[in-house]
């Protein structure tokens, strides 16, 4: 079996303070400190888990820890929260256990911390899926919006909860979460118009100036400035460590998750931005003639603004903070509002609007992520409330508090006594009464319907008369004079009398984590929490939406004359329904404690930290959880564990290992009393025994590592003489091998030397005999050559007697020239006219010559090349080169033209459907058809218009109905006007008195300039019956419109113009035309 560490292994200080020898609150924190200097910070009593908050990030929550807590029995490692969390997890999953997780603590010691450890390990361990993912995302991101709206830095903590939560997250019969619901308890609406010194107002606030867009601030008319606004706190408005605009955005990330729609959003912030207005709301005094105090506003711009966002009117919403309505039966009475009483009105509104506010986030919250499913679900709560207070100044809000913790430890010592006596009868072990202080009693002074503190504070709010705080601590001098746990001045119990420590105006109650004075001024208002009519009915008419959801009362048809139920009333209710759930689960336990007032690390004060376990009763838990027996094991670990101390039992147990351990202890010779055997566990009644059984273990423990080492040493030797012997031999046999086989390759060698002398000298030999026979070959051949020689001299001798040189000058001569043709027939250059290469010449001499057929070659591939044009495309040449001769260096758009064929016939009007009229009107072959832009003279804009060009005429027709605007005969064309730049600008300049020109001249701009032009002038050229126009270029010429004569200049244009060409009317005597720069 797999021996499996536990919670008594490596052990630092006590890990469960059940087991604390001896046990005193000394020795407790004691351990306590001793732990936590060892950055242990969680310790066990039992089942309930002790948590000290570090200040600081510890590496204990690592994606390895979550798998190392999984599936591991509660004492199996050293205490940790995943231990209690896998454990409430397990039970649920597992045996279908409804589990609660309740986390109590003062603020400052870590309970949110707790609670999104828990969520967030119960998230890492439940299924897996995107259905699944998709809730647990929800059910994690609902914190952040919850802290936004409900957290607020205090002097004790930085992100201090200022609500109650209690979470019942929901899953199905496999574990996997479903949803969940959440419930709220006792918001500090107060916070809202007032904070301590050195605290601030609630996150959102803070959040929503410092993450806000700037467009989003002016649509909710704020300002980034938290001193313009008097709810907030100034001295301590930015927080060390706090990131405000990064967690407005996370928020509102997190509201996303959820599932909140944009529109909702922006309605909850135009609330939190409707509170800040309301907070700048100031009024002044003024007195009537009869002498009555009245208030009004001073500056009304606040109040406008507010009205605006909430869609109020201005003057319904002025008269509420100014006048209260009495409704008595059939019977109003309307009375004003001094300035004590408007402030307390506006005051009442603000913490009204934000209270609810958050209410109907926790609701909405819920929707989103209830179940969807309708069958029954397993069920795990975590509540996550304030701990017990005891302040040096305590008033309503310490006392509700407290009466809620008094509530949680009576069901705290219910539940354990209930589960120690529930196990003991499961294990068939005998029950002992356990005496312990039942705190009953004093819930019993607070709650009780008829005596309680709690049902004659409302008595006094809800009875006609002066009602003031003093009446109401009268009362309870009156009926609670004689209970043992409350105390006061003006007590009928005479012992009082003397006490100088407790003022006239408090009342103390001895709570069990201690005595606990109360200031009783504010217990009536704050129990009251009135708001007036008028305001609820002036919030009702609202066009905002949110708002009259949160204002129902405020309904004219649905007037209630019935006073509210007072916030004690309220909170009472609530406690009863979440004890009411409580006592149907399964409890576990999280006592979170703070170590310092200074939220710094390594710091351990004892008198704070005796302080909280003594309120938190945690003495108290371990003395209920020693009443009994102080361990209890399994047969099955508790064997595992302790089998080496007993030789019938070590190595390896063979039966029932409750037989095992019986075997086992009456062997340790442990007395009867200190222990009993249940049905599936062993309890040992004192911690005595336990450290006995440890300390034996240790021992045992080193004398079996000290028989492991010295087994494993002879094994080591051994194996190492072994290897040491193997490795002998390997390496005697490789030295064998080695040797001889150099001893082979010394005789290899030493052959291999005599075999090559051997073959080197027949080879020698060889060499020699077939040299001598070549020398022999050679010297015949020379001998035959030379009598050849001498006959052939003396055969052609008569040839040679004259002329002879000559001859062979001519003879080599022609077969250099023979060699030069045929060296240059195969190196001609290409048949390309522009080809310029041409093979060089081997001899000076033929230089000439050289010369001579490369000019000849090259005439006669020009005609070849020639030869190849059709009489089409011999046009086409023909007109490149007069545009060439027209147009080069003096156009800047010439060059771009070169390289663009002249198409002529663009618009190919004979084919197109489209301009068949027109077609049919002109009579002549069509030479060139484009559109081009006619420049209008009253403004410089430009119309398409249908370019065509025939021998005879120059037509324009309008591009969309091909209707016939103009049509010019050549010879009233007298010259055409260009620019030297880029454009594709042209004047049209017609002869003076010609029909043509009643209208004047004709000034257009087209992409194909160049072309037209060129044609124009070709057609002038061959045409015999007219003269020839000119072609005038230049940057600045006249052009005649009807009976004005207009100069268009042309201009290099700046950046702004862009890249297009651009023409102004400047006067009525010049047209600008701004031609971009060309790079």
């Amino acid at each position: 079996m797999e021996v499996k560490t536990s919670l008594l292994d490596n052990m630092i200080g006590v890990g469960d303070m059940v087991l604390l020898e001896p046990l005193s609150e000394d020795s407790f924190l004691e351990n306590l400190k001793n732990r936590f200097d060892h950055n242990e910070i969680y310790t066990y009593i039992g089942s309930v888990v002790i948590s000290l908050n570090p200040y600081r990030s510890l590496p204990i929550y690592t994606p390895d820890k979550v798998e190392e807590y999984r599936n591991r029995n509660f004492y199996e490692l050293s205490p940790h929260i995943y231990a209690l969390a896998d454990e409430a997890y397990r039970s649920l999953r597992d045996q279908d256990k409804d589990q609660c997780i309740l986390i109590t603590g003062e603020s400052g010691a870590g309970k949110t911390e707790a609670s999104k450890l828990v969520m967030s390990y119960v998230a890492a361990v439940c299924g897996k899926g995107q259905e699944v993912n998709k809730v647990k995302e929800q059910l994690l991101q609902s914190n952040p919006v919850l802290e936004a709206f409900g957290n607020a830095k205090t002097v004790r903590n930085d992100n201090s909860s200022r609500f109650g939560k209690y979470m019942d997250i929901e899953f199905d019969f496999k574990g996997d979460p479903l949803g969940g619901v959440i419930s709220n308890y006792l918001l500090e609406k107060s916070r809202v118009v007032k904070q301590p010194r050195g605290e601030r107002n609630f996150h959102i606030f803070y959040q929503l100036l410092s993450g806000a867009s700037d467009d989003t601030l002016k649509k909710l008319k704020l300002d980034r400035d938290f001193s313009k606004y008097n709810y907030l706190s100034l001295d301590s408005a930015a927080v060390s460590g706090l990131d405000d605009a990064a967690n407005f955005r996370t928020v509102r990330n997190a509201m996303q998750i959820v599932g909140f729609m944009e529109d909702e959003m922006q309605s909850v912030l135009e609330l939190v931005a409707a509170v800040l207005k309301l907070g700048n709301i100031e009024f002044k005094p003024e007195s009537r003639c009869n002498g009555i105090d009245e208030s009004r506003i001073k500056d009304k711009n606040d109040l406008k603004e507010m009205c605006e966002l909430l869609g109020i009117e201005q003057s319904v919403l002025e008269r509420a903070f100014s006048y209260r309505t009495v409704e008595a039966k059939m019977e109003k009475v309307s009375t004003t509002l001094n300035v004590a009483q408007a402030y307390y009105a506006r005051d009442a509104l603000a913490k009204n609007l934000y209270s609810r506010l958050f209410s109907w986030l926790v609701t909405r919250i819920n929707e989103s992520i209830k179940a969807q499913a309708k069958t029954r679900h397993k069920v795990m709560g975590v509540l996550d409330i304030y701990g017990f207070e005891i302040f040096e100044d305590n008033s309503f809000e310490q006392f509700i508090i407290n009466y809620c913790n008094e509530k949680l430890q009576q069901i705290f010592i219910e539940l354990t006594l209930r589960e120690e006596q529930e196990e003991y009868i499961r294990e068939d072990i005998e029950w002992t009464n356990i005496e312990y202080f039942n705190n009953a009693v004093i819930c019993d002074l607070i709650e009780n319907n008829q005596n309680g503190i709690m049902a004659m504070l409302d008595e006094e709010c809800l009875r006609p008369g002066t009602v003031t705080d003093e009446t109401f601590l009268d009362k309870l001098n009156t009926i609670c004079a004689e209970h043992q746990h409350f105390e006061s001045r003006l007590s009928k119990n005479s012992k009082f009398l003397n006490d100088h420590s407790l003022p006239h105006n408090c009342f103390r109650i001895q709570h069990y984590a201690g005595k606990v004075l109360y200031r009783v001024e504010g217990f009536v208002d704050k129990n009251n929490d009135l708001l007036y009519r008028d305001l609820s009915q002036a919030m009702y008419k609202a066009n905002h939406s949110l708002i009259k959801q949160l204002f129902p009362e405020g309904n004219p048809a649905k007037v209630n004359l019935k006073r509210p139920p007072t916030a004690g009333f309220q909170f009472k209710a609530s406690v009863g329904t979440l004890m009411g759930n409580l006592q149907t689960k399964n409890p576990n336990y999280i006592r979170c404690i703070k170590p310092n007032d200074k939220k710094a690390s390594h710091i351990f004060t004892d008198t704070l930290v005796r302080h909280q376990a003594r309120y938190l009763g945690l003495m108290e838990n371990v003395r209920v959880r020693r009443a009994g027996y102080a361990f209890r094991q399994a047969y099955e670990p508790c064997l595992e564990r302790y089998k080496m101390l007993c030789k019938k039992t070590w190595p390896h147990w063979k039966g029932p290992a409750r037989e095992g351990v019986e075997v086992l202890m009456a062997d340790l010779q442990v007395p009867m009393e200190e222990y009993s055997y249940g049905r599936s566990k062993i309890f040992i009644r004192n911690p005595r025994t336990l450290f006995f059984l440890e300390e034996r273990r240790k021992q045992c423990l080193q004398d079996l590592a000290t028989l492991i080492q010295k087994i494993y040493r002879g094994w080591k030797c051994r194996t190492h003489f072994l290897l040491l012997k193997k490795s002998q031999i390997v390496v005697a046999a490789w030295y064998r091998r080695y040797t001889q086989q150099k001893k082979y390759q010394q005789i290899k060698r030493a052959t291999t030397v005599v075999q090559s002398y051997t073959r080197g000298w027949q080879a020698r030999k060889i060499l020699r005999e077939l040299k001598y026979q070549k020398r022999c070959k050679e010297a015949v051949t020379t001998i035959a050559a030379y009598w050849h020689g001498t006959q052939v001299r003396r055969e052609y001798r008569k040839f040679f007697r004259a002329n002879a040189g000559k001859k062979i000058y001519d003879f080599t001569i022609q077969r250099i020239m023979q060699k030069y043709f045929l060296g240059l027939k195969s190196s001609l250059p290409s048949m390309s006219p522009i080809d310029k290469s041409w093979p060089a010449r081997p001899y000076i001499f033929l230089d000439g010559v050289h010369n001579e057929l490369r000019r000849i070659f090259h005439l006669w591939r020009c005609k070849k090349y020639r030869n190849q044009f059709t009489e089409e495309k011999k046009t086409v040449y023909e007109e490149k080169l007069e545009a060439s001769e027209l147009f080069k260096g003096k156009k800047a758009l010439y060059p771009s033209s070169v390289r663009q064929p002249f198409k002529g016939d663009y618009l190919e009007i004979s084919k197109n459907p489209k301009y068949q009229k027109l077609s049919s009107v002109v009579e002549d072959k069509i030479l060139l058809s484009d559109v081009v832009n006619k420049i209008n003279r009253a403004n410089g804009k430009s119309s398409a218009r249908i370019f065509l060009l025939t021998k005879k005429n120059v037509i324009l027709a309008d591009q969309k109905t091909g209707q016939l605007k103009a049509s010019v005969p050549l010879p009233d064309l007298a010259s055409v006007s260009v620019s030297t730049q880029s454009d594709g600008f042209f004047a049209l300049r017609l002869k003076e008195g010609s029909t043509s020109a009643i209208k004047g001249d004709f000034l257009l701009s087209s992409e194909h300039l160049i072309e037209i032009i060129t044609k124009l002038h070709r057609i002038g050229a061959t045409a015999a019956d007219r003269e020839q126009f000119n072609i005038d270029i230049s940057d600045e010429f006249l052009v005649q419109f009807k009976q004005d004569k207009v100069c268009v200049k042309f201009i290099q244009g700046g950046p702004k113009n862009g890249n297009s060409v651009s023409c102004k009317r400047k006067n009525n005597r010049l047209l600008e035309v701004a031609v971009p720069t060309t790079p």
